[in-house]
């Protein structure tokens, strides 16, 4: 598979790129989400120092990253539980019908 070379501007700065073409749009979608949170802080917390602002911006992202992880992980711990309890209750009715 042929690699594409692509250019993306993150705090006025432009990066060039070599990626898969199947990584292209996640890069451009996770370049726009990074400059529109730039922008907020800039304007919402008037932070001028870029280096702030991405420091910020990898914080909040990572911290986004890092709550998913946490309810993932509280989401399959509560599906095991319910697995367990219906295995279980089919235990029982397999026992009480003599199928077991």
């Amino acid at each position: 598979m042929e690699k594409l070379k692509i250019k993306v501007s993150i705090a006025d700065r432009v990066y060039p790129l070599t990626v898969n073409p199947e990584q292209e749009e996640g890069i451009r979608a996770a370049v726009k989400k990074i400059e529109t949170m730039t922008l907020q802080l800039e304007e919402n917390f008037e932070m001028r120092d870029k280096q702030d602002v991405l420091a910020f911006c990898a914080l909040q992202f990572a911290s986004q990253v890092e709550q998913n992880r946490i309810q993932n992980e509280e989401g399959l711990d509560n599906s095991k539980e319910k697995l367990i309890e219906f295995n279980k209750g089919l235990d029982h009715i397999l026992l009480k019908y003599h199928i077991k």
